[in-house]
């Protein structure tokens, strides 16, 4: 669905005030905005971002324009602060100019042309206590995939905190280990950091994390400049190499972090390292994500 340009221009307006360049970027990224964020001043490329969006076939505009204000929407200052105040009047205007437009703001990003009933505002109290019920996927892998590509969306409520509270950074593979980590503990019982490899070409390496009961290892890399981005891929091709001799690791999916695009060609390495590897010393399939 096209996005007019009034539209674009107020929620721009009031999202460029909510954050830095870096971490806009990344909240339009997460709500599936394609391309790159355009050049140009910080209070005008976010309108021209969602512009685009509306104009992009493969692309669902109102889901992505819904993750980018849910949660501005969403979430309040403390009721009767200075705050509170400026919030609900810039609410106001989102909601004004979405109903200028034939369309309606529900919890959680939804935004519905008029008319159109979301599945919380069905009267059968079963239906909507079953729809606030947690999705649990059926498969490891579904859930792994969720959390992987959830990663900068998951990002974004620490680095972006709220006023007096100590922002957090993702600036090193550490960083992107320990939220991941985090996020898997809740689900998968047993995780292995750091377990050692069996030595490929007389050297020993550990690998990030360990999911035995799965054989699957995860490893996450975070591209540091641009010289390091062109060997991402020969490092990866070492780790294939160590992790196929690992008799607990079937599958290696490898989470690659790359806030400032350095990697030019994204499809390239992804097709040049995804896929099954097999060899005399063993054999492992091989996914990768590049965030």
């Amino acid at each position: 669905m096209r996005l007019s340009r009034s539209l674009c221009k107020v929620v721009g307006d009031i999202i460029s005030t909510t954050g830095s360049h870096a971490s806009l970027e990344s909240l339009f990224h997460s709500a599936g905005a394609p391309g790159v964020a355009p050049t140009g001043p910080h209070s005008t490329r976010w309108k021209d971002w969602l512009y685009l969006i509306g104009q992009d076939p493969g692309t669902d505009s109102l889901a992505a324009l819904g993750g980018i204000i849910e949660e501005f929407m969403d979430i309040s200052p403390p009721a009767g602060s200075p705050e509170f105040v400026e919030w609900s009047e810039k609410r106001k205007r989102i909601e004004s100019v979405l109903h200028d437009n034939s369309l309606r703001y529900y919890r959680f990003g939804q935004i519905l042309p008029v008319g159109h009933i979301p599945v919380t505002d069905i009267a059968a109290e079963e239906n909507v206590s079953s729809f606030h019920q947690p999705v649990i996927p059926e498969k490891v892998e579904a859930l792994l995939e969720r959390l992987v590509k959830g990663l900068q969306r998951a990002m974004h409520p620490l680095t972006n905190r709220r006023k007096g509270s100590q922002r957090l950074s993702f600036e090193s593979e550490y960083d992107v280990q320990d939220l991941l980590h985090s996020l898997l503990r809740p689900w998968v019982q047993d995780i292995r950091p750091e377990e050692f490899t069996p030595s490929y070409a007389g050297v020993s390496t550990r690998m990030d994390f360990l999911l035995p009961a799965h054989n699957l290892v995860l490893e996450t890399k975070i591209v540091r400049d641009r010289h390091h981005s062109k060997k991402i891929g020969d490092e990866l091709t070492i780790d294939i190499a160590h992790y196929r001799k690992h008799g607990d690791c079937k599958n290696l999916w490898c989470v690659i972090y790359d806030p400032n695009k350095f990697i030019t060609n994204p499809s390239g390495l992804i097709a040049d390292l995804q896929g099954e590897h097999t060899s005399k010393e063993g054999e492992v399939s091989v996914r990768v994500f590049v965030l």
